[in-house]
C-alpha cells in the first residue's frame, strides 16, 4: 500500500475538533491579548488552515516573542538528536491559547510571601520549601467489630 508523507500526515485525530466544539469559532479567541513574554501551549485548530503550526509543536508550550494583528511569534525549544534548538515558529491567535504552567508557581510564591511577613511579626521561622507527602502516622486498628478474614486462593475446577 502506498502511504504518505505529507506535511499533515498522520493527524487524522491530531487536529479534528473535540466533541461539542466544532462549528465556529469563539470569538473570545480573537479578543484575547497576547504580550511578549507570555507563555502559551500550542494546540492546532483543525476549522483553521491558515497559521496552522507543524505537527511536532502541538501540545508544545513557548514563550511569546512578537505579536502581529493576526499572529504571534512563538519561541519553542526542539530535541534535535541529543541537543534542544531554539524555534520561532509563528503560529496564528487560533491555535494558541495562554498556558496555566505557571499557576501554580505564581500562587505558591505569594503564600510564601505572606507566610515570610507573618514570620516576621511573630519571630518564629517560616517553612516555605514544599514537603513530599508524608507516611501517615501510626494508628491502632480495632478487631472489636472488625474480625479479620483469612484470604485463601479458590481450588481451579475444570469445566469440561
Amino acid at each position: 500500500m502506498p502511504h504518505s508523507f505529507g506535511l499533515r500526515a498522520r493527524t487524522r485525530h491530531l487536529f479534528s475538533r473535540d466533541f461539542r466544539t466544532k462549528g465556529q469559532i469563539k470569538l473570545s479567541t480573537y479578543l484575547i491579548n497576547y504580550k511578549a513574554g507570555d507563555i502559551v501551549d500550542i494546540k492546532a485548530n483543525g476549522a483553521v488552515q491558515k497559521g496552522m503550526p507543524h505537527k511536532y509543536y502541538h501540545g508544545k508550550t513557548g514563550i511569546v516573542y512578537n505579536v502581529t494583528k493576526s499572529a504571534v511569534g512563538v519561541i519553542v525549544n526542539k530535541r534535535v538528536g541529543g541537543r534542544f534548538i531554539e524555534k520561532r515558529v509563528n503560529i496564528r491567535v487560533e491555535h494558541i491559547k495562554h498556558s496555566r504552567s505557571r499557576e501554580d508557581f505564581l500562587k505558591r510564591v505569594k503564600a510564601n510571601e505572606k507566610a515570610k511577613a507573618e514570620a516576621k511579626i511573630t519571630g518564629v521561622q517560616a517553612v516555605v520549601k514544599r514537603q513530599p507527602v508524608q507516611p501517615r502516622p501510626a494508628h491502632y486498628v480495632s478487631t472489636a467489630k472488625n474480625t479479620p478474614i483469612t484470604v485463601a486462593p479458590v481450588p481451579y475446577e475444570a469445566l469440561v
